[in-house]
């Protein structure tokens, strides 16, 4: 068994390996890196990436990076393609054939396919000799001096680069299209990033109780209602207007300062003019409300200052907006 010196100098091998093979990849950075990129930009059809074995693997990856960028991609299996899958290529696509050696069983029969539909065919290949290197329009040299395996057989740094490719790839399109962060939070609606862009304080606060006492109302009523609520906080309002808030640590404070409650009121404890926002503004906002007056619930109301609800520190955190 390996000692925990020798675990560790194997993987940094790894590591160090694969990253010179990518500082090898920008030397091999031509015109037809950039061609293809117009080409993907300019293009009113998608992209086909196609592969087999851990080609297809990181094709699949590298569909799912533009499609997420604005890019429309689509994955068809090289082994599959022949027995139907053709059928997913239409005429205004182009090919992205993924392939280490680009002299597989699977590559040779279905080039010539794809040549029957003229659909422009870029490659990112290892080696730029092989059959479909000399069939593509656009040549992305992927080559690699060797594997990180010991025995330079299993896919590794191989794999890597042709990742890192398709990333290059997908950024240099994004910087064309002018792909921004709310365009990414488009594509990605039920992520953090889409929350903070899109989700409302309604959305969260229409979930809650809604806690809500009168100015001349007891203490008694006022502490079943932030119980009942479970909120740490109630809402005192009149005419539906806000007139203050009682929290949790308000009657923590009422306790200290009287020593009898029995003739006390709902507006002889409340804090007045309580942070307020409008429900139709961003969650988001309701956070860095929330963090710069170290408060932990905000009062929501309506474009008319009408009382609306309560949205607490803790539907943030439920959603990921932190």
């Amino acid at each position: 068994m390996k000692s925990r010196e020798e675990i560790l100098s194997s993987a940094k091998n790894t590591l160090l390996t694969e990253s010179r093979a990518i500082e090898q990849l920008v030397d091999y950075l031509n015109a037809d890196f950039a061609d293809l990129v117009e080409t993907i930009f300019k293009l009113k059809g998608r992209v086909i990436v196609t592969g087999i074995g851990k080609s297809a693997i990181i094709g699949q990856k590298i569909v799912a990076t533009l499609n997420s960028t604005g890019t429309p991609a689509i994955f068809m299996h090289a082994g599959e393609a022949i027995h139907g899958d053709l059928g997913i290529i239409q005429r205004d696509d182009l090919v992205l054939c993924i392939s280490k050696s680009g002299n597989t069983p699977e590559i040779k029969v279905l080039i010539p396919l794809l040549k029957q539909g003229n659909n422009p065919i870029a490659s990112i290949v290892g080696d730029t000799n092989s059959y479909l290197a000399k069939q593509s329009d656009f040549i992305i040299n992927a080559t690699i001096e060797a594997e990180a395996c010991p025995l330079n057989l299993a896919p590794t740094t191989s794999t890597t680069a042709q990742l890192v490719i398709g990333d290059a790839l997908a950024i240099c399109l994004l910087e064309l299209r002018r792909f921004t962060s709310r365009d990414f939070a488009k594509f990605h609606p039920g992520g953090a990033l889409g929350k903070r862009l899109y989700l409302k304080v309604r959305d969260l606060s229409s979930q809650n109780e809604k806690p809500q006492i009168e100015p001349e109302d007891d203490i008694r009523k006022v502490i079943l209602e932030i119980t009942k609520k479970r909120l740490g906080i109630t809402a005192v309002v009149e005419q539906n207007e806000v007139k203050g808030v009682i929290t949790d640590g308000d009657l923590r404070r009422m306790m200290e300062k009287f020593t009898y409650f029995d003739k006390l009121s709902a507006k002889d404890i409340m804090s007045s003019n309580p942070k307020t926002i409008q429900g139709d503004e961003l969650a988001v906002n309701a956070l860095k409300i929330m963090k710069e007056n170290n408060i932990t619930q905000i009062v929501v109301v309506d474009k008319l200052e009408k009382y609306q609800g309560i949205i607490h520190l803790h539907d943030l955190l439920k959603e990921g907006i932190i």
